[in-house]
């Protein structure tokens, strides 16, 4: 019985964590856990990352972020992961996580920059 009610954590925490990609306008979706691999992660239509979704109380992280990586493909793995009546995490590699900021950085530089251009054509 316990093994079936874990089971069905995980497949909610993985729905759980599709719908907030929808949210943020992803087509986001559960995929197919039974097969493995990079075809078949835990939340699919996602670009560029391998989703690995883990809703326990004791996660060794090592171990579902090794899986992730296994099942990754080209993609870059990623750990989405909660207990109980806490807030989801996220584990990632420091590297991975560099280019993402360093991309989010870029774009908050140009959207300054459009903004202070847009405040010097007003002024003309």
């Amino acid at each position: 019985m316990a093994k079936i009610n874990a089971k069905a954590k995980g497949a909610r925490y993985e729905r759980h964590i599709a719908s907030r990609f929808r949210e943020h306008g992803y087509n986001a979706f559960r995929g197919c856990q039974y097969q493995g691999g990079s075809d078949s992660p835990d939340v699919a239509g996602i670009p560029w990352i391998h989703p690995e979704c883990k809703a326990v109380e004791r996660l060794n992280i090592q171990e579902a972020f090794d899986q992730a990586k296994r099942d990754a493909g080209n993609k870059i793995p990623v750990v989405f992961h909660k207990r109980n009546n806490c807030e989801d995490l996220v584990t990632m590699r420091l590297d991975d996580w560099f280019e993402l900021f360093r991309e989010y950085d870029a774009s908050m530089v140009l959207a300054e920059r459009n903004e202070e251009d847009e405040n010097i054509i007003s002024r003309l």
